[in-house]
């Protein structure tokens, strides 16, 4: 009789349903020998039905093809899936003419958790082949919108006549034809959408299916009641048919074993359960019943233990029960072994963002690159999404969208490139002028998402339009007018028109005068854009149908920022024409013909700056908190006067179970901390609140033993904080002990404004029944199905997630200063041409465009964590101007056209690369100038 140990390991084969007549290769089990030689060849078949062959040493572990196949693949996470083969007799027998089938093996509850592109592909992949065989089953909307995912990912954008030619080719679903009108309808939605993308949104739907990754096993209940068994990573489930009518959570399960048929569920004592002390189930055989007792022990194990579990020492007279253990790596093992790069290997970068390749010819892609190893939340080539469990940034980009474009999106562009290099003016006034041009086009397109897109919506109250739409509307005007004449400035000054004037034209200063007196005309639109803005959310708070609006409006590609950052564009704005001029004065000697113009427009724009400063400080906060309050659930009255927004980050705080990651965000008046819900709009849940009032703080690395380790001591509770490395920690203790001095200097302690506070010690698999998801939640739309409950993975609150990271409010500060569009050429590691993007950066992102035309960015990628540095000699580079951003596995290179944008791209990456301690910050914008 085997029994389910508390300390097992991960990393084993897979299981199968009984009636499926197919068994499962485990770790150590040896394969079969054979009458041939020292070497037998077996055939894989691959989860987009392809087949491989394999020559391994007979009579080795199942480990080893299995790794031979992970191998094959360049495939990081190899510990989620396993190997399924037929009856045993037949590949013992007859090797040659067995098929092995490479699967799924262990399905997590969130598909953000697998950190690798190709790991998701892959996932996909076993939901587009659970679906054909009836094995993921659900209603028919849910059934129409997956197979309308996976159309996009295979054909790409909608055309309604070669949709219906596909689907008459190709049958996902048994009974599909009932279900082509719906598809259809559904793939028209995903326009634009990557692979990488509907790879990201398919399993987004499937994991909150109830036959997600279910494998069904017969067997009958003590009264003879047939039933099916299943094991998933929450627990053990009972079905009937096809409806779950039972679970028994792992923190339920006292012990797991069987004798000879009979399956035997030992439950822990509840006074509460009106459950026996152990459940027995009936199964078909010994051998079933010790095959689904396996599966069980490996899935405890995945899942629930922190590492490896210790191989029990063999007796020395006799064994007692099997003596199997689960081997290999467990899912903590693999997330922390992938998110500390602990391995360098050649992993498929960049091929989803066009069509997916078979899985066979891998080895051989020109598209291989060899890269180290993606994190958790590094920016996976997703909807960056990061991540690691990114995500294309996800809906944001998904964590998990690809970041990049495609190495065929764009043309090769080395020689053209170069020949336009050569003959351009090497002024560097040029180049700043140059930067107006491009940064100005990005502002325009800004504008144009609130007076062109958000002013079609019909259900937009009018008191809000009227207030919006008329202090917008002259701005966009007037900067429509000052792009065009910069740059038929920059074409005189390029020699493209009228040369033989050219020489009165190198210059830009009388341009920006004339202009920003222009501007100043427009003052008092702009002090009306703080009001909109606030008569913005105060709208959404009292109207579920404008929040409906904003938040479907947010969904919008166009909408590639927070809807409420739009409106506070045009106060950045100042400083970036303030900045520009500062540059030009101090490039031009007071002699240049352009001085006297930049310096008078300097002194123009920096009063305006001046005058609008206390209010861009107000309503950037302002800004913060509602953008923050859309990141958290279980907590009320966020956004009150006098509260201010310092920090937010992830610590491990430290509990009875161990370390557990947290979401923290710090405040002016308190502490919050909180978990990443198992919720369709990924947001945060408010665990607890610690008031600053009266609140110590103290390193006690030596006390508990964990490095960087923090006690935070409040009037009424106490917690234990990890940080991800010392620099983190000393953020931390700057900023909690800077908001301790502000609490006590104010009139008291904080009022209570938690909508409740759950307790910290629940198990994430025993989440309650508001934290649960259903197939019902995708039913229930009240607008598309789609976008009922949006994804969120790709804010700034998920990024500093996945990368164990933190940033500040001063940060968010100096990211507003530091934005900037052109043109780049982009080059992945182990790919010989570069690319021509129009990039934008803003907001600690990168966000990439085919043409600076384009009306919604192809991809984004997040860039804190991630280093910035000059490719070296090793690495081939060859050309000038070159920039390297590198994280974990994800190695990227960029190509600047000058010396000055150079150094103006690494200037604003390298503010958002890492998170600065607010001293250093404010010390470094006191004191720098340009």
């Amino acid at each position: 009789m085997g029994e389910i140990e508390q300390k097992p390991s991960p990393g084993s084969r897979l299981g199968a349903p009984e009636n499926s007549g197919v068994s499962t290769l485990e770790h150590g089990q040896k394969l079969p020998p054979t009458p041939s030689g020292k070497l037998m060849s077996i055939k894989i078949q691959m989860l987009d039905d392809t087949q491989e062959a394999f020559e391994v040493p007979q009579r080795a572990p199942g480990k080893v093809l299995l790794d031979a196949v992970c191998n094959h693949l360049n495939l990081v996470e190899g510990d989620y899936f396993g190997l399924e083969f037929p009856d045993h007799k037949k590949i013992t027998v007859r090797p040659k003419h067995v098929v092995v089938k490479f699967v799924v093996k262990f399905f997590p509850p969130d598909h953000t958790q697998l950190q690798e592109e190709l790991t998701r592909y892959l996932f996909a992949l076993q939901v587009k082949q659970d679906l054909a065989q009836g094995r993921l089953t659900c209603n028919d909307t849910s059934a129409a919108l997956l197979i309308s995912h996976i159309v996009q990912s295979e054909i790409g954008d909608f055309d309604e006549a070669s949709d219906r030619e596909h689907l008459a080719k190709n049958k996902y679903i048994p009974q599909q034809d009932a279900l082509e009108d719906k598809i259809v309808e559904f793939h028209h939605n995903h326009i634009g959408q990557t692979p990488a993308e509907s790879d990201f949104q398919l399993l987004e739907i499937a994991r909150r299916l109830e036959m997600y990754g279910i494998r069904l096993h017969p067997a009958k209940d003590r009264e003879g009641t047939k039933i099916n068994l299943a094991v998933a990573n929450t627990g053990i489930l009972v079905f009937q048919g096809f409806t779950k009518i039972n679970a028994f959570n792992w923190a339920k399960v006292r012990k797991l074993s069987f004798k000879r048929k009979r399956f035997l569920i030992k439950l822990r004592p509840d006074a509460n359960s009106s459950y026996q002390d152990t459940l027995e189930f009936l199964m078909a055989s010994r051998d079933f019943c010790k095959s689904f007792w396996k599966i069980c022990v490996e899935h405890h194990a995945f899942f629930r233990l922190f590492e490896e579990p210790k191989p029990k020492p063999k007796p020395v007279l006799f064994s007692r029960g099997s003596s199997f253990r689960f081997s290999g790596r467990t899912q903590k093992q693999v997330l922390d072994y992938v998110k500390e790069g602990g391995h360098k290997k050649e992993l498929l970068f960049f091929f989803f963002n066009t069509s997916h390749p078979q899985i066979g010819s891998l080895t051989g892609s020109p598209h291989l690159s060899e890269l180290s190893i993606n994190s958790q939340g590094g920016a996976v080539p997703a909807s960056v999404i990061l991540s690691p469990n990114l995500s294309p940034d996800t809906k944001q980009s998904s964590p998990l969208v690809s970041p990049l474009l495609n190495d065929q999106a764009c043309p090769r562009t080395d020689d053209e490139e170069e020949g336009r290099r050569k003959r351009f003016p090497t002024d560097k006034a040029y180049f700043i002028a140059k930067e107006v041009s491009t940064t100005e086009r990005t502002y325009l397109k800004d504008l144009e998402v609130i007076t062109s897109v958000l002013s079609k919506e019909d259900a937009m109250p009018e008191a809000l339009k009227s207030l919006i739409f008329p202090n917008f509307e002259p701005l966009h005007k007037f900067h429509t007018s000052f792009l065009k004449e910069t740059e038929q400035r920059l074409a005189l000054w390029e020699g493209r028109s009228n040369a033989h004037i050219r020489g009165d034209y190198q210059r830009i200063g009388d341009v920006l005068l004339k202009n920003i007196q222009g501007m100043k005309q427009l003052a008092a639109h702009l002090w009306k854009h703080s009001e909109a803005l606030e008569a913005l959310e105060t709208g959404i708070r009292s109207s579920r149908r404008l929040e409906n609006l904003c938040r479907d409006f947010e969904l919008q590609k166009v909408c590639y920022l927070p809807l409420n950052t739009f409106l506070l564009r045009p106060l950045h704005r100042l400083m970036h024409y303030k900045q520009v001029l500062e540059r030009l004065c101090k490039h031009h000697p007071p002699s240049h013909p352009d001085f006297r113009d930049c310096r008078a427009a300097l002194a123009e724009i920096t009063e305006m700056v001046a005058q609008l400063h206390g209010t861009m400080i107000k309503m950037e906060n302002f800004q913060k908190l509602h953008e923050l309050k859309k990141d958290l659930i279980g907590i009320d009255n966020l956004v009150i006067p006098g509260r201010e927004f310092i920090r937010l980050g992830s610590l491990s705080k430290l509990s009875g179970k161990g370390l557990q990651q947290r979401m923290f965000f710090l405040f002016n008046d308190v502490l919050l901390y909180t978990s990443r819900g198992l919720t369709a709009s990924n947001q945060f849940k408010v665990h607890g609140q610690l008031p600053l009032y009266g609140m110590t703080i103290e390193e006690s690395e030596d006390e508990w033993g964990v490095p960087h380790c923090l006690t935070l001591r409040g009037q009424r509770q106490s917690i234990i904080v990890a940080a991800s490395s010392r620099s983190e920690m000393e953020k931390w203790v700057e900023d909690i002990q800077m908001a301790i001095d502000l609490a006590e200097k104010s009139s008291g302690p904080t009022p209570e404004f938690l909508a409740s506070s759950p307790p910290d010690n629940k198990s994430p698999d025993e989440a309650t029944v508001a934290d649960q998801e259903s197939e019902d939640d995708l039913s229930a739309s009240r607008t598309s199905l789609e976008r009922q409950a949006p994804h969120r993975g790709n804010t700034m609150v998920h990024v500093c997630w996945h990368r164990n990271t933190s940033v500040s409010m001063v940060d968010f500060s100096v990211a507003v200063e530091n934005q900037l569009s052109g043109n780049l050429l982009r080059k992945f590691k182990n790919s010989n041409g570069w690319q021509k993007l129009w990039v934008v950066f803003t907001n600690f992102c990168l966000f990439f465009y085919k043409s600076h035309q384009d009306n919604h960015p192809l991809a984004s990628l997040p860039l804190l964590g991630y280093s910035l540095t000059i490719p070296s000699e090793s690495e081939d580079i060859h050309k000038d101007y070159v920039f390297k951003l590198h994280f974990k596995s994800h190695v990227y290179y960029f190509r600047a056209e000058s010396e000055y944008t150079f150094e103006r791209w690494m200037e604003v990456i390298r503010s958002a690369t890492s998170s600065a301690s607010r001293a250093h910050i404010l010390s470094h914008k006191e004191s720098h100038v340009y």
